[in-house]
């Protein structure tokens, strides 16, 4: 974690780190276009085109935020946040994202309270959750790419894949057994 502070400082120092109001915005434009999974976007916004982070820093913020408690995103955008500002920018950003969700989430409830019972809404719930999964895997494939060479990272990621995914075994129980493991992997490349 150390150098990517390190990497914030020296964007700080050469006036590319975000402001207040950039995260700001940054984070509500994200939390105003994420329906039903914000990653990909969040990587598209962050890496790609703001270029906040680089692909390596990307990804360890993101598995540190999905080992901590709570929301991917809203841990993500914590993060970020207070890496360029700390607490003051954690807010902003932790605020953009929920601002326009908060809104369209109350706005939605309301509609399908009204017509759950409508056979269309279902159709429309059923192609939202398929355009859901379509970008959580386009995202997995970005994460993958980051492993390329990295052998003994990819095993862990297929290990906690199997485990998770058709094992069906619990996420805490999979997470105390993996996260040492992926500790000690990273570790051990690093030398």
């Amino acid at each position: 974690m150390e150098s990517s502070t390190h990497t914030a400082e020296v964007a700080m120092e050469q006036g590319a780190a975000p402001t207040l109001r950039q995260l700001f915005l940054g984070f509500l434009g994200l939390g105003m276009m994420a329906f039903g999974g914000a990653l990909p976007l969040a990587h598209r916004m962050l890496v790609e085109d703001k270029r906040w982070l680089s692909e390596a820093e990307f990804t360890e913020l993101l598995g540190l935020c999905q080992f901590l408690p709570g929301g991917n995103m809203i841990n993500l955008s914590v993060a970020v946040g207070m890496r360029f500002h700390g607490v003051r920018g954690a807010f902003v950003s932790i605020m953009g994202l929920v601002a326009m969700p908060s809104v369209v989430l109350v706005l939605l409830g309301m509609l399908y309270e009204r017509f759950q019972n409508d056979a269309q809404v279902a159709h429309v719930f059923a192609g939202l959750a398929a355009a859901a999964a379509g970008l959580l895997v386009a995202m997995a494939l970005k994460i993958i790419v980051q492993l390329r060479g990295k052998y003994l990272m990819a095993l862990v990621a297929i290990l906690c894949f199997i485990a998770i995914a058709l094992l069906r075994w619990p996420l805490l129980w999979v997470m105390l057994v993996m996260t040492p493991l992926s500790i000690w992997v990273t570790a051990r490349s690093k030398k």
